[in-house]
């Protein structure tokens, strides 16, 4: 009886290291309500001094790193649009003169809104920049990531679903303590939709100060969500993403897109794309178009990480937003295998959610498969939605749990992804617990291109004998 018991214990380990059985946190949640933070609060104020620059955030400026787009606001009056930046704290040696715009949503007024492309970076350095005049300039620093090559190691965040309430502080000073590097986002930034009337911009604004101590220092990679929409006809405003557009921008013309909410980019090791859930994406579509090029553009020689992200997940086992990103999926799943994407990240269900590798590319309406099956090829969809919003956690996941789904959690939290080489990744998912970080699930990530057995075989005796420092979790993809 006992040896038989221990068989069975043997093959259900066995069965969950190779990714067979898909697991159901029990954790119950008990932090912060889901209220946004009073205006008053000081993680809100508006900085110190006459028309001090406020809402401070970098992106990454072209296609390979080696510019940034810095945006600000002022309140008061335009004010300079100049950067001056250099190699040393307080020695500015280059000055670059930004645009200046603004925009009205209902009877708002915005701040005038500055945007400065700051180009001709080296990589690898830190440098540090002044914005504003007199008193009221203020000092900031960012640090440019390794040139574009194949075993450039980074660390990358990924946040989604982000809100101003007290858990999304808890999830960006938890984020800020990763030591990442650089914010893949992945939509629904400031919830300032949930409002009315004037309260819609000013939302916008305490968001952009909330976030500021860190979107400052390094690029935050922007994506769209359905909260950037703002379709709002009962107050006149019917053309979508208007606050977004004016406040956030993107490098989408370095990656030959025509649509600021879809474009690419490399950083360090990685091939990034953007794609927009709520732009047509069906075939002949701008953005069916594009994609099918930039997929084709991507060398996995020079970046051989390929990441996706995008707003509505594909492969939800939640309640809330079940089988929304379906369209998608028809639409794009089949490249997402061919050019064998790593991971996919997607927000919008306020829930943590983690995919084995599977595909549903078989089925049509005469025949095939009509439900996912494992694929070798196929990515690792992941879903963070839980950046910690004031709509709360969608804690009704469908029972039981899919085969395709591996981990799954109704908590806020972020996560993060340490590429070591061309070969191996670390992932974490970090739950913010009672106001503490806690890694709660991590693997390994096997490269989808280097990863194969024959451009193994190819490396060097260096590349083979990389210590990975870090293996938190058996499970490997």
């Amino acid at each position: 009886m006992l040896l038989c018991l221990f068989f069975l214990l043997s093959l259900f380990l066995t069965f969950i290291d190779n990714g067979s059985a898909g697991i159901t946190s029990a954790f119950i949640r008990t932090q912060f309500p889901s209220v946004d933070i009073p205006l008053e609060n000081e993680v809100l104020s508006v900085p110190n001094g006459y028309n001090a620059p406020q809402q401070v955030h970098i992106t990454q400026g072209d296609y390979d790193g080696e510019a940034v787009i810095i945006s600000w606001v002022t309140a008061d009056e335009p004010g300079s649009s100049e950067v001056r930046y250099g190699l040393s704290e307080g020695k500015y040696d280059v000055t670059v003169e930004g645009t200046l715009n603004n925009y009205t949503f209902y009877k708002y007024e915005s701040g005038y809104i500055h945007q400065c492309l700051v180009t001709g970076l080296q990589y690898d350095t830190k440098y540090y920049y002044e914005i504003g005049k007199g008193d009221s300039a203020r000092k900031f620093w960012f640090e440019t990531p390794p040139k574009v090559d194949p075993d450039a190691s980074y660390k990358f965040g990924i946040i989604g679903d982000l809100g101003q309430t007290y858990n999304s502080l808890s999830t960006l000073q938890h984020y800020m303590a990763s030591g990442a590097k650089s914010v893949l986002f992945v939509g629904d930034l400031s919830y300032a939709d949930r409002y009315q009337y004037n309260d819609v911009g000013v939302r916008w604004d305490t968001f952009g100060r909330l976030v500021e101590q860190s979107t400052a220092y390094q690029p935050w990679i922007w994506s769209a969500g359905n909260h950037e929409i703002e379709y709002f006809p009962s107050m006149g405003e019917v053309v979508p993403f208007r606050s977004f557009l004016s406040r956030y921008p993107t490098p989408y013309r370095a990656s030959k897109s025509s649509n600021p909410l879809w474009y690419a980019i490399r950083r360090a090791s990685a091939h990034i794309i953007v794609l927009s859930s709520y732009s047509p994406f069906v075939k002949y579509t701008p953005q069916w178009h594009w994609l099918k090029q930039e997929f084709k553009k991507v060398n996995r020689e020079k970046t051989p990480w390929l990441i996706v992200l995008m707003h509505v997940p594909i492969y939800n086992s939640n309640e809330a937003h079940f089988m929304e990103g379906e369209s998608m999926r028809s639409a794009y799943e089949r490249w997402f295998v061919k050019y064998k994407v790593d991971v996919i990240f997607a927000g919008h269900v306020h829930a943590y959610e983690r995919s084995y590798r599977i595909s549903n590319i078989h089925y049509n309406v005469s025949g095939g498969d009509a439900y996912p099956v494992p694929d070798k090829a196929a990515p690792i969809y992941i879903t963070v939605g839980d950046g910690g919003n004031s709509e709360g956690l969608a804690s009704r996941f469908r029972d039981p749990q899919p085969e395709y789904s591996a981990f799954r959690e109704a908590s806020y939290g972020h996560s993060t992804l340490d590429i070591k080489n061309r070969t191996h990744a670390i992932y974490h998912w970090n739950r913010n617990d009672d106001g503490k970080n806690i890694t709660t699930d991590s693997f390994t990530l096997h490269n989808q291109y280097w990863g194969s057995g024959l451009r193994r075989r190819k490396l060097n005796k260096n590349h083979l004998n990389t210590v990975i420092s870090e293996r938190p979790f058996t499970a490997r993809f």
